[in-house]
């Protein structure tokens, strides 16, 4: 029996991976915030959401060298690894499975069950048993082959991008082009500045998942080329996407009303082609949801399966189904702790303390393309991240920014994210004397 996951993704699948792993509700829901922290200018705006594209963008181009470089299943935790050490390596790892993947997956699931209500009347304990049901679901299908998950990843990813599109299409057609593009960038003294910064933490949250995809890297036939290609476009569509989407609102709505809206997509559809239409957006964010969690888990469970190779994790992580080639007892472990998550409620505040940790692991993962520059100067490179040293340097910056405007603002929040994190060294201690025995 073969102890590697067969390469079966393609270029397609790595672009449906990172639309899909990124687009989740946050489009339909986060405008209305950025407009309002950016005082009401739609260019502002704009510009905030180009931002944090680019930003994903420089860090999609550094993964893009680091993953033709080494493709392998886990990503980020294999870069960490070889580059600064197990023990750092297994803290990410850690962070993924106990929050940023599970609690993930878990806050897609209770969202998908609150906007099919909007749908279908469900009691407290029938929402959860849907949260659960979706997890389950999701489950059985990753575990049951990854060409089968990644091929409904392309339907879904297909079938929520085209509704973006369609219906930024007849926002703009039916509310006119908005007047308010004026750019107003902040200056050192301004209030502006503050706005913009916080709006941006908005954007970062709404672009968060496009690295999900390195975790996979070990699964795509001829990393080499399609890998840098794959996430480099999915990540340019993305800035792309949500930046018609934005102009589609206010041209719905105007200025006004979009910074006043809690659902801003739901109300632009309403104003524009009637309240009836609005229940397409609730099905629009349903299969927005599902196709995001299918993501997470068909990626982020390599890094549990990474993990487990390299003796430090249940072993049973590590096991290769002999018929479906999928690492079942990953997939079902960490749904299994997901739908554990949703039943509690307790994911929306670790998921809180814990995702701008995640900021520190992914600039110390780009880090790791200085430490191989330096270290392997020979190592074959299909791919190298254009504009280097900049581009990374950029991203490890902006990164490390994130991380330290959190501990400054949010010392309290910081504080206990550190502390789920630091859960991991007596676990990590307690899986390398198992090893050594």
């Amino acid at each position: 029996m073969s102890d590697s996951l067969p390469r079966v993704l393609g270029r397609f699948d790595l672009i449906s991976l990172t639309l899909g792993s990124v687009i989740g509700s946050g489009i339909f829901i986060v405008p209305a915030f950025v407009f309002t922290q950016t005082g009401g200018h739609l260019g502002t705006a704009l510009f905030v959401w180009t931002a944090g594209g680019v930003l994903s963008l420089l860090g999609a181009l550094t993964y893009a060298e680091l993953a033709a470089m080494k493709p392998e299943s886990g990503g980020i935790y294999v870069y960490i690894r070889d580059a600064f050490g197990g023990f750092t390596a297994f803290l990410y790892g850690w962070a993924v499975f106990l929050v940023i993947g599970s609690a993930t997956v878990a806050t897609l699931a209770v969202a998908f069950s609150s906007y099919l209500q909007e749908l279908v009347p469900l009691s407290a304990p029938a929402a959860k048993a849907v949260a659960v049901g979706m997890i389950a679901v999701l489950a059985l299908v990753n575990v049951t082959g990854t060409r089968r998950s990644a091929n409904l990843q392309n339907w879904t990813t297909a079938a929520k991008v085209g509704a973006i599109l369609v219906m930024s299409a007849l926002l703009i057609a039916g509310g006119g082009m908005a007047r308010e593009a004026e750019v107003r960038l902040p200056g050192p003294d301004s209030a502006l500045l503050l706005g913009v910064g916080a709006a941006m933490v908005g954007v970062l949250w709404a672009y968060e998942g496009w690295h999900f995809v390195t975790f996979s890297a070990g699964e795509v036939i001829e990393p080499q080329r399609n890998f840098p290609r794959g996430i480099v476009i999915g990540t340019a569509a993305l800035i792309a996407i949500y930046l018609l989407a934005n102009v589609a609102y206010v041209a719905a709505l105007g200025m006004p009303r979009s910074m006043a809206s809690e659902r801003i997509a739901s109300e632009a559809v309403s104003a524009v082609l009637g309240p009836g239409a609005a229940r397409l957006v609730a099905i629009a964010i349903l299969v927005s949801m599902f196709s995001a969690a299918n993501a997470t888990i068909l990626t982020a469970t390599r890094v549990y399966y990474a993990m487990a190779k390299d003796g430090v994790f249940f072993k049973r992580m590590a096991a290769i189904h002999p018929g479906w080639k999928t690492p079942a007892f990953a997939i079902i472990a960490s749904c299994a702790w997901a739908a554990l998550l949703a039943v509690s409620g307790t994911f929306e505040e670790l998921l809180t303390y814990v995702i701008f940790v995640g900021w520190a692991f992914y600039a110390l993962g780009a880090a790791s393309v200085f430490r191989y520059r330096r270290t392997a100067p020979d190592a074959p490179r299909p791919f190298r991240v254009p504009g280097y040293p900049w581009t990374p340097w950029l991203f490890v910056g902006i990164g490390a920014a994130v991380v330290v405007n959190t501990v400054w603002l949010h010392p309290a929040r910081a504080a206990i994210g550190f502390g789920l994190v630091a859960l991991g060294v007596p676990v990590y201690r307690f899986w390398k004397r198992r090893t050594s025995t």
